[in-house]
């Protein structure tokens, strides 16, 4: 019970941090971004190329 309130407190600060600071939330965007486009098989560039232009993974959550 202790550790899920500590665990949510901490997600909770971490995402008021993000919401305040734009260069973190930046770049937390293009991390994940890096890791969705890294997962992905080389085959499928055009699959990649299309995500990009729609703006990455997180684009709808940070905008």
């Amino acid at each position: 019970m202790k550790r899920n309130k500590m665990l949510m407190t901490a997600l909770g600060l971490g995402a008021a941090y993000l919401m305040r600071n734009k260069e973190s939330r930046d770049k937390l965007k293009g991390q994940f971004n890096d890791f969705a486009g890294s997962t992905k098989s080389s085959g499928n560039s055009h699959s990649a190329a299309a995500n990009n232009k729609k703006g990455g993974l997180l684009t709808s959550f940070f905008n």
